[in-house]
């Protein structure tokens, strides 16, 4: 059995007018999610806006996480500097988070053998399951493949890889040669499908907050080898693979906006992202609409 499931979403972090984090709005939110199929959730991720929250608010974020519902929950308590990571993992253990969410460090450019001592510091923090998180272009790190092999036959409760590298021929040799229990959830909705020719577990996403019910359906045709029927549900989501993310609006700045459209009091992106310019939230109804349409 999965540690996580198939679908889970890295939820965003809802504010209030005045700025602050909403906790209520977050669990109405994960309530929802899971009530459209998701397995399991990650907060305080990338599309959680963690850089921008304190150590505090991320410990609200996952306890508020955990009561609201009964599927595992992942926590991102891991940054840029190893230390800090460290006891923020070790805070959020006593929440009864049921995983932890280990970001690649970033700005440092730190080699190797500095990214395989922080996610062993991490995995030695608690012994809950821990998720390697590998997203260069984000970090300006790719973890390398044979890092990825080593710990996950060396360490026990690193027990996969939440991919983002774009790469799946590298994807495609990780679970050649990882063991049989080592799992890959697609960070990138657009390569989930061919992710999963490969061998990848599920996913984490981000326009999953609107597309529960599509990934639900294709996961279900990909298990049940109905490849045409898969195929065709992934090509009905692919204006929201690319709405979902931009250079000139950058996730969750457009998650944020969807929601909004939806009915979700979630605010405004906390700066350096900042609000939605002019025109995403018209957008935003548009790809949704266009949506409801193909799926008849």
């Amino acid at each position: 059995m999965p540690h996580f499931g198939r679908l889970l979403s890295a939820m965003i972090t809802p504010f209030d007018a005045a700025g602050a984090v909403d906790h209520d709005v977050a669990q109405r939110l994960a309530r929802h999610l899971v009530s459209e199929g998701h397995d399991g959730l990650v907060v305080c991720g990338t599309t959680g806006e963690a850089p921008a929250l304190t150590d505090d608010e991320k410990l609200g974020m996952v306890a508020a996480g955990v009561e609201a519902v009964d599927v595992p929950v992942m926590a991102g308590t891991v940054g840029a500097v190893t230390a800090p990571s460290v006891e923020l993992t070790k805070q959020a253990s006593k929440l009864g988070v049921h995983g932890i969410l280990s970001l690649c460090p970033y700005y440092s450019r730190p080699p190797q053998s500095g990214i395989e001592a922080q996610f062993r510091a991490i995995a030695d923090a608690c012994d809950l399951p821990q998720v390697i998180y590998d997203i260069p272009v984000r970090t300006g790190r790719k973890v390398g493949t044979d890092l990825l092999l080593r710990l996950a036959h060396e360490v026990p409760n690193i027990v996969g890889v939440k991919d983002a590298a774009g790469n799946p021929y590298e994807t495609a040799k990780l679970l050649r040669d990882a063991p049989a229990d080592f799992e890959v959830l697609s960070g990138d909705v657009g390569l989930t499908l061919p992710l999963l020719a490969v061998g990848a577990t599920g996913v984490i996403g981000v326009s999953t907050h609107w597309t529960s019910r599509d990934h639900v359906e294709m996961f279900d045709a990909w298990d049940r080898g109905d490849v045409v029927t898969a195929r065709a549900v992934n090509q009905r989501m692919l204006e929201s693979f690319v709405f979902e993310t931009g250079d000139l609006t950058p996730n969750p700045i457009p998650t944020k906006a969807m929601l909004r459209t939806l009915g979700w009091e979630v605010g405004e992106c906390r700066l350096p992202l900042g609000p939605a310019p002019d025109g995403l939230e018209a957008r935003a109804r548009e790809v949704y609409a266009n949506l409801e349409v193909s799926r008849g």
